[in-house]
């Protein structure tokens, strides 16, 4: 489903556990935090307040810690 990122939480370079926010992603009215999958390090980030995200897009890569 097509959302809008209403709130970035981590940035580039930081570690992340798995299950850590990512970003919050909001569609249809309802919030939806988008978790890590893994834990590592968060690299590519590119995600800004207000940007228009489509099903399967990659909102950053996690490389192991």
């Amino acid at each position: 489903m097509q959302g809008t990122i209403v709130k970035v939480v981590a940035a580039d370079g930081d570690t992340v556990a798995a299950g850590d926010t990512i970003v919050v992603l909001e569609a249809m009215k309802m919030e939806q935090p988008l978790a890590a999958h893994k834990a590592g390090t968060v690299t590519g980030l590119a995600a800004q307040v207000g940007q228009t995200v489509t099903p399967g897009a990659a909102i950053c890569e996690i490389k192991d810690a």
